[in-house]
């Protein structure tokens, strides 16, 4: 999969609270998240989707999220976007910050498809902390704390899993509480 990167293949989603539907697919911003579809078929369901709808057509990454994958995503909600320091996500979405966009979108996903027992099995194995290359090629570290898995990013801010396995056709989105952030 260390040709994902150099595809260029990127993905990003941002989901809110979930649900388990009936049909045993996953309720997320009063939506149902289908395993069958992939990211972008279920993401433009989603009314909490606007900052992921904005942010992948700025990045020009939609062919890129319906691609066959497997990913893991690490998805911040439009709340955790809202947590920025003012004017970052309208800065982002301008045409002359393609790249920065990109590098934050892609510092959010893994190649593969990780459930959260593997990520957890991967914290343990690690003797309380676990890292990952993402698809940008920087390094994300994942570790327990409270019983809840937290993610650290290059700047040392911590995200928490707040939704864990909303599986999709191309791979798997864990929701998170906060925008994780490449390193300078």
């Amino acid at each position: 999969m260390k040709n994902l990167k150099q595809l260029g293949i990127i993905c990003f989603l941002f989901i809110g609270g979930s649900l388990m539907a009936q049909n045993g697919s996953t309720m997320v911003g009063g939506a149902e998240m289908y395993p069958s579809k992939n990211i972008v078929e279920n993401a433009s369901k989603s009314e909490v989707h606007t900052t992921l709808v904005a942010a992948v057509k700025a990045a020009d990454l939609v062919a890129t999220l319906q691609s066959e994958g497997p990913f893991t995503v690490f998805a911040p909600t439009n709340a955790a976007f809202e947590k920025l320091p003012a004017g970052t996500v309208e800065s982002l979405l301008q045409p002359e910050n393609k790249e920065k966009l990109q590098a934050v979108l892609t510092y959010h996903v893994i190649a593969g498809d990780y459930s959260a027992s593997e990520v957890v099995a991967a914290i343990k194995k690690g003797d309380g902390k676990a890292s990952f290359e993402t698809v940008n090629g920087a390094m994300l570290y994942a570790m327990m704390e409270d019983g809840k898995v937290k993610l650290q990013d290059a700047q040392g801010n911590v995200a928490t899993v707040t939704t864990a396995d909303v599986n999709q056709s191309n791979g798997v989105i864990h929701v998170i509480d906060s925008v994780l952030l490449p390193g300078n």
